[in-house]
């Protein structure tokens, strides 16, 4: 056998081991995804609720100058509770509205409250609205009848939302004491991606890992943060109030203003219905409450949103809208984050080239700027 032959074997043999390992790789990789799946969400999650209070963990590891144990078990419980608390209590309302609108509705029994007179006054609606709710008051049946279509939609959605609101809340605070953990190992697990972003993208890597740290916790303050906020006021003016069906109402503003859709379409008619049942002076403060529960996203987005954090609305809503018929409420959250993440990596690959135009839509850390000018010229040499 020649040496040229012999070579060719060699190379045959090779490439047959290389194969091999790569295959080997490939299906252990494959099979811990499958084990890890059903974890994978509420984990993400975590990663994201982590980021997005870690700027308050280490304030206050330096504030009670304890161990990152201890200072991790005091914030996470700290916060369960004072999210958890407003969260169950909507829940509560939510699964109890559906419940007996559900019962009701198959007994037979469902009525509807007589019309106030005033409601025949209200800007653009009003008379169309009292004419539907003064049938639906007199004659039930035909008033279902006429809109069957849309309750049997209404219905459906309404029941698939209380059935998996009590999974949801059990993911978010699955979510939370796991955050806690990522937060005690939160120095080791931010040596760790910034090798990770090293082996992946080469010397510019931990920059890339910083950017996208940065990123994610931009996005969830500036939009996850602000959406919560929003929808645990809008909620405890709701339950004040005894808005029927606060829970479901609340949830409603939590979608939209995660989507980035004016949270006004839900919080303005809800102080129409106040005025009809309540007297002028709790319906005027009721009104203004509403009305700054709806414009705090243009005050709360610019403090918490940061610079660099910003993404274009159509990336965030088909994230979360995503993300929610995937996974339900907690692909409400993780869609958006991940969709914009990916977004924000794909535009530094796209603008390597453009320093301008790179620099214009991130914010680049100091320390990093010298690995920033290597990998534009390394793009310039390539192309």
């Amino acid at each position: 056998m020649t040496s040229e032959e012999d070579s060719k074997q060699n190379e045959t043999v090779r490439a047959m081991e290389i194969s091999i390992r790569l295959a080997i790789v490939a299906g252990l990789v494959v099979w811990c995804f499958e084990i890890l799946r059903p974890f994978l969400a509420t984990i993400v999650w975590a990663l994201i609720i982590a980021a997005a209070l870690h700027p308050a963990y280490k304030w206050l590891r330096k504030k009670i100058k304890k161990g990152t144990g201890t200072t991790s078990f005091i914030f996470t419980a700290t916060i369960l509770v004072a999210l958890m608390t407003p969260v169950l209590m909507l829940s509560g309302t939510l699964v109890e509205t559906a419940k007996d609108f559900a019962v009701e509705l198959e007994d037979g029994t469902l009525r509807v409250p007589p019309p106030p007179e005033r409601a025949k006054e209200w800007p653009v609606i009003g008379k169309q609205l009292y004419s539907i709710w003064d049938l639906a008051n007199e004659n039930l049946e035909a008033a279902l009848k006429k809109f069957e279509d849309q309750i049997k939609t209404a219905g459906s959605w309404l029941i698939k939302t209380a059935t998996g609101a009590g999974l949801g809340i059990l993911q978010f605070a699955v979510a939370l004491i796991v955050s806690g953990i990522f937060l005690a190992y939160s120095e080791s697990g931010g040596v760790f991606a910034r090798k990770l972003g090293s082996r992946l993208a080469g010397p510019r890597g931990e920059g890339i890992a910083d950017m996208a740290s940065q990123t994610v916790r931009s996005v969830a303050q500036g939009v996850l943060g602000v959406a919560f906020i929003q929808a645990i006021l809008a909620g405890i003016g709701f339950m004040i109030m005894d808005v029927p069906g606060a829970g479901l109402w609340t949830m409603i503003v939590l979608i939209m203003a995660t989507v980035q859709l004016p949270t006004g379409i839900i919080l303005i008619p809800s102080v129409f219905y106040v005025a009809s049942v309540a007297g002028t002076i709790p319906t005027v403060i009721y009104g203004i409450w509403m009305i700054l529960v709806s414009l705090s996203d243009n005050v709360l987005k610019p403090i918490l949103l940061g610079r660099g954090g910003a993404a274009p609305m159509a990336v965030i809503f088909l994230g979360a809208i995503g993300g929610f018929i995937l996974q339900g409420i907690v692909g409400l959250f993780v869609g958006a984050i991940v969709l914009v993440l990916s977004y924000k990596l794909f535009m530094m690959w796209y603008l390597l080239d453009d320093p301008e135009a790179f620099r214009e839509e991130f914010d680049i850390p100091e320390e990093y700027e010298e690995q920033f000018e290597a990998a534009v010229a390394e793009a310039a040499s390539n192309d």
